[in-house]
């Protein structure tokens, strides 16, 4: 299968994010296999979230500081000072950089990218994180592959142990695609295929307001931003619409995300994604964005 040359080698490329920088030199050793790589990122990463599956108590200052850090270099930085083996030496998880979903990902595609193989973050909804039917925010890889085309790649299930305790039945290397549905394809189930919006977000109705279009909304524009290589924090907000989490969004904004849910679906064109991107106030990521960070609050961060 063949890709335009000029998406193949602008999603080779590190980005602003992705790249190692001074740290480059950690990657010397690294494997190019894909699935070895997404091994490598799950054993130097864990989630916020994991303390009780792994029966390990994070560190106050690394549960709410670590997965506050935007770019790879900064990350191996952190991994590299808490333990300096190479980094294809699984760490013990005190050792481990305390991070989310995106923490995995961005990990995995740094290192696709310095083996020269084209890969991206992709922003969406999981539903195989339980079994309730709800869709869970959640990023992956998306990378490609020459016979296959893309493909979607948890890195954060690159582990057995993990693996067995969602019962996940398919590869981590390449899930499919009606169980992690980027965040237009999501966006469309709700305003297309009747999905209900209360089936995605972060957490459930019960449990707080990040859930429906509103969020599925944010969700795409992080998920363009991802695909323009611009790989923000989860919860770097920019062109949000007046109105608090949790409450519908106004009519035109619906039909302004009706729009722009297709450019971001199915077989995605880097040319329309840059354009879109551009040229639109609402949608592009402005130099400075807000933080809301969930353990520090919100705060203004300029970007690099």
């Amino acid at each position: 299968m063949a890709a335009h040359p000029h998406t193949v080698a602008f999603y080779a490329a590190q980005s602003t994010f992705s790249d190692p920088g001074e740290l480059a030199h950690v990657y010397a050793d690294l494997p190019t296999d894909p699935t070895e790589l997404a091994c490598i990122a799950r054993d130097l990463t864990i989630h916020r979230l994991e303390d009780e599956q792994f029966g390990h108590t994070h560190p106050t200052d690394r549960l709410h500081n670590d997965a506050e850090t935007r770019y790879i270099d900064d990350i191996l930085r952190i991994v590299v000072e808490r333990n300096s083996a190479p980094l294809s030496q699984r760490r013990e998880l005190g050792d481990r950089f305390v991070g989310t979903c995106r923490d995995f990902t961005l990990l995995h595609v740094s290192f696709l990218r310095q083996a020269g193989i084209p890969a991206r973050l992709r922003i969406g909804f999981a539903d195989y994180w339980g079994s309730s039917g709800f869709h869970s925010d959640h990023v992956v890889t998306e990378y490609w592959d020459e016979e296959r085309g893309w493909l979607f790649a948890d890195a954060q299930l690159a582990d057995p142990f993990v693996t067995d305790h969602w019962k996940v039945d398919f590869d981590p290397m390449d899930v499919p695609r009606d169980r992690f549905l980027v965040a237009g394809e999501a966006w469309q189930a709700i305003r297309e295929r009747g999905a209900a919006p209360e089936t995605f977000g972060l957490h459930p109705p019960a449990e707080g307001p990040f859930w429906g279009e509103r969020y599925v909304a944010g969700n795409i524009r992080l998920d363009l931003a991802a695909l323009n290589k611009v790989e923000t924090l989860l919860w770097d907000v920019w062109g949000e619409d007046e109105g608090e989490p949790g409450e519908p969004l106004p009519e035109a904004s619906r039909e302004f995300y009706d729009r722009v849910a297709p450019v971001v679906c199915g077989e995605v064109s880097l040319e329309a994604t840059r354009k879109l991107f551009a040229e639109n106030d609402v949608l592009r990521t402005p130099r400075t964005v807000t933080c809301f960070a969930p353990f520090n609050g919100p705060s203004l961060v300029t970007l690099r």
